[in-house]
């Protein structure tokens, strides 16, 4: 089996990294800026349990051609790059080549299946973090497992994940999975605006209550939409608004598990706004305030962040207190 990363930036190195370090032959497709990085270091990956692998010369490609001898492609590009990435796709793959999408958002399988009707595409999601540290270095920050939709075509990847030590559960219905992702993925534009690593974020009751409005509007739009959000934390999601806004002694103790990371670990939103790329706020926090306008409930807290974050990347504002964000989000 050849599996191709495609987008390979921090989730696609790692973890195709973790394939190719245990014996899977694996193509990467990215940037030239990381695979310079690959070329001169090697690709090294660890986690937040201590474990690290090293592929000492990856095979690192920039243009898609690369592509046409695998059998199965795991779509890790920026939710906007989408349609780019299956427009390149296209002419290079085999008809019935298996391709995953692990990005964020909601839609990326409708446009990816769009522009490659000839491939079985399928839904995916990623539930782990990780930190890009430069020399082709990529660190695991939080525990969590890829999620796909359940096919035949996936069964084989089960034992080769499981041997690169990538927890992989299949579902028969993916969208409760997806759903709940992107009710903890509304936290993303917050700690982009914090300035602070995630943990320290977390840490403050100002910020979590931002993280809890946008979570109340979300389950609001998700169930006039007839969705259900499945349970991937030890809470239930219509519980998460009620314990981010307790005090922080209480959430310290309750939510010890989600705030096991790594100290320094940001979200990738943090780190495109650090680095002056567009971020994926529209189909995040957008897609709820989208979702509320179709089935008529409202998200004016998305809607505000998604306002900020732009804001942010044309050159604004980016480091917002608890307490000023807060008033920010809730001022009418």
């Amino acid at each position: 089996m050849t599996i191709c990363v495609y987008g390979a930036g921090v989730i696609g190195c790692y973890t195709g990294g973790r394939l190719a370090a245990t014996g899977t032959d694996v193509v990467f497709i990215g940037r030239e800026r990381i695979a310079s990085q690959t070329e001169a270091h090697g690709l090294t990956v660890t986690d937040w349990r201590g474990s690290e692998l090293r592929v000492e010369h990856p095979r690192f490609e920039t243009t898609p051609e690369a592509a046409a001898e695998a059998d199965v492609v795991l779509v890790t590009v920026k939710s906007a790059a989408t349609a780019e990435a299956a427009r390149e796709l296209a002419p290079q793959l085999r008809p019935g080549t298996v391709v995953v999408s692990f990005q964020n958002g909601l839609h990326n399988t409708e446009v990816l299946r769009e522009h490659l009707p000839e491939a079985t595409v399928l839904p995916g999601m990623v539930g782990f973090n990780v930190v890009g540290r430069g020399e082709g270095r990529f660190h695991c920050a939080v525990s969590g497992a890829l999620e796909a939709q359940e096919h035949r075509a996936l069964a084989a990847l089960a034992p080769v994940f499981e041997r690169a030590g990538l927890d992989f559960s299949l579902h028969a219905d993916l969208t409760g999975v997806q759903s709940a992702k992107l009710l903890l993925n509304l936290n993303n534009a917050i700690n982009a605006l914090s300035g602070l690593p995630l943990k320290a974020e977390l840490g403050q009751r100002d910020y979590r209550r931002c993280w809890a409005l946008t979570q109340r509007e979300g389950l609001a739009a998700f169930a006039a939409a007839g969705i259900a959000p499945a349970k991937i934390l030890p809470l239930p999601p219509r519980w998460m608004p009620a314990l981010l806004t307790a005090p922080d002694a209480v959430f310290t103790r309750a939510a010890a598990r989600m705030l096991a990371i790594d100290p320094l670990a940001r979200t990738s939103m943090s780190e495109d706004l650090r680095d002056g790329r567009p971020t994926e706020v529209d189909y995040l926090n957008g897609e709820i305030t989208a979702l509320a306008e179709r089935h008529g409930t409202a998200a004016p807290a998305n809607a505000r962040l998604v306002e900020l974050v732009h804001d942010a990347e044309n050159g604004g504002r980016r480091r917002w207190p608890g307490d000023e964000l807060l008033a920010a989000l809730t001022e009418r």
